[in-house]
């Protein structure tokens, strides 16, 4: 296994190659981006924001950390895993950029299933700094910055993995790093997704959407692989974690609210789709 230092960064003000020298990344004009001692550079410009914090709050990150730390959801992680390694032969180093990383789960079980022989350079991206401080701190192999998938801080086509985790894609963005014959892959909630807890905290359900996915421009068909498993829940606390973590806590009602936080134990269904799309020659 072989974890190796992302290289393909980009100045977010100018698009020029970011440089590490010493505790900040600079580009040739003289921009300079100070690592945190934490490890993660905050690259989003204060004129790039379009809020004061933007992305996920201390208590979301905080949730999710404690969520998915506790193994809720590793048959994703590993399906994901799998689907960023295959194919990718021995003796040269591939990169991989985990577009709204979060606080860094699925990048630090990708980190953590790199064959013998395979190397890997890997760079988690997040809107949120609360997101991104934490991933640092629980890991320090992969790179982490602040960034935005509407102006990603990296260099075009130079990428051969993007991931988008539940996230919100920026296809034009991700077609732009991707090097030709790279790959998004892009996983999303399938129909039934946490379906008993969407049963308790709703009143009713809206109709099931058409899992059919289109190819976005630049990318090739995609290939689509589903995963459905059982996840039981048990404590007050994990039931509150997992409903933080989704855009559901913001969209209940108080009563439905009220529903959720009565609950001691749940047994969920997982019903997640991943598609990896082919990234075209220009």
């Amino acid at each position: 296994m072989s974890i190796s230092p992302f290289q393909s960064l980009a100045c977010p003000l100018d698009g020029a190659p970011l440089h590490r020298q010493g505790t900040a990344w600079r580009c040739a004009a003289g921009h300079s981006f100070d690592i945190a001692s934490q490890g993660y550079a905050n690259l989003l410009p204060v004129q790039k924001k379009r809020s004061l914090d933007p992305g996920d709050s201390k208590e979301m990150v905080v949730a999710r950390r404690r969520f998915l730390n506790a193994g809720h959801y590793q048959p994703i992680a590993e399906m994901v895993s799998r689907a960023v390694l295959a194919d990718l032969p021995a003796g040269a180093t591939f990169s991989c950029l985990d577009a709204g990383c979060g606080e860094g789960y699925y990048l630090r079980q990708l980190a953590a299933a790199v064959g013998a022989g395979q190397s890997l350079a890997i760079l988690g991206l997040d809107i949120s700094k609360w997101a991104v401080l934490s991933a640092a701190k629980q890991d320090s192999q992969p790179n982490w910055v602040v960034g935005s998938n509407a102006n990603l801080p990296i260099l075009p086509g130079s990428i051969d993995r993007v991931l988008c985790m539940f996230g919100f894609p920026v296809y034009a963005e991700f077609a732009r790093v991707l090097k030709p014959g790279g790959r998004l892959l892009q996983v999303d909630s399938g129909p039934d997704h946490l379906r008993e807890l969407r049963e308790v905290i709703y009143p009713s359900l809206k109709p099931e959407r058409s899992d059919a996915m289109p190819a976005p421009a630049g990318f090739a068909d995609p290939i689509t692989e589903a995963l459905r498993c059982s996840l039981h829940v048990s404590g007050a606390e994990p039931i509150a974690d997992l409903l933080a973590m989704t855009p559901h806590l913001y969209r209940a009602t108080a009563e439905g609210r009220a529903r959720a936080a009565a609950l001691t134990e749940i047994s969920l269904t997982v019903d997640v789709r991943l598609n990896s799309f082919e990234r075209l020659a220009a």
